[in-house]
Formats: structure tokens, C-alpha cells, sequence
């Protein structure tokens, strides 16, 4: 009887470990040629974030989705630059501010609570995942090794 119990318990925790865990592709339909993150300014304005730009070369046709980096998740943009195929993604670090502060603090009730998202992966700083997507299906690839390019200056905020 107590064995039974034991791999119940077992068989219970291998289905709750398997269902947590993300598999990451390990031969995409792409191949990463390259991959740099720049911090980007704008002095005007005190805005400032990273944009991340990756270029990469397919046979197929790949429909890019999203990209967890830097403790965040963007959407990718796609895009070709002298031919090469490219997907990029701008990180503002600047919030807009949702709150209001006043010397009367019952003027403050209204103000909505912060929105705290997880992050689904746990990730070094040089690296990210990009999602994209198959036949409707959802599948996860890991860049193991961003590069850090030069500070970006701008005149105003760069747009997607």
C-alpha cells in the first residue's frame, strides 16, 4: 500500500515538472547570424531603454512573435537591412507615469495598483528568447550570447 502511495506521489510530481518545463528548439527553421543590444538615450527628454537587433537567415518563412530580454518581453518587429533579414525589438525604460500624488492623500485612492508580471524565464544579462511561431504552434529558441553594442544617442524616442 505505501508503495503504491510513493508512486502515485512520484508519478504526480514528474506530470507538475514536465508541464513547468519550457522546452527550447533546438534546430530552428533560422540560423542567428547575429545579435547586439544598444542602450539608446534621448537627452531631451531623459527617455532611455535598449533596443536589440537580430539578424538572422531562413529558407522558410517565419513568423516572429516576441522577445524576452532584460528582465522583459517585447514584440519583434521584422524587417531587411542590405539584404539581410532582421527582427528587432525597443525597450523604454521610461513608465508612463499611472499615478497621482497629492498632498490630499484620499485624492490618491483611485490610482490603480502596479501590474507585477513574472518573467517565464530565468535568464543570464547576455541572453534571450525569442518566440515564434509554426503552423499556430508557439516554440521558444534561446540566444545564449547577446552582444553589447555602443550607447545610442537619439534626438527623440526611437519608434518600432
Amino acid at each position: 500500500m505505501k508503495t503504491g502511495k510513493f508512486f502515485a506521489v512520484l508519478l504526480i510530481i514528474l506530470v507538475f515538472y514536465n508541464c513547468a518545463t519550457t522546452q527550447f528548439e533546438q534546430n530552428p527553421p533560422f540560423t542567428i547570424t547575429s545579435a547586439v543590444y544598444n542602450n539608446w538615450y534621448v537627452e531631451s527628454t531623459a527617455n532611455k531603454g535598449k533596443i536589440v537587433n537580430i539578424g538572422y537567415d531562413s529558407k522558410y518563412v517565419v513568423k516572429f512573435d516576441s522577445i524576452y530580454f532584460s528582465k522583459r518581453a517585447e514584440k519583434l518587429t521584422m524587417s531587411k537591412v542590405k539584404d539581410k533579414k532582421m527582427i528587432s525589438a525597443i525597450f523604454s525604460s521610461t513608465e508612463k507615469p499611472a499615478i497621482i500624488l497629492h498632498e490630499n492623500s484620499t485624492k490618491e485612492i483611485h490610482n490603480p495598483l502596479p501590474e507585477l508580471k513574472k518573467m517565464p524565464f530565468e535568464l543570464k544579462k547576455n541572453e534571450a528568447i525569442i518566440s515564434y511561431k509554426i503552423k499556430d504552434k508557439t516554440k521558444y529558441f534561446k540566444i545564449k550570447s547577446i552582444k553589447k553594442g555602443k550607447t545610442i544617442f537619439y534626438d527623440s524616442i526611437p519608434k518600432q
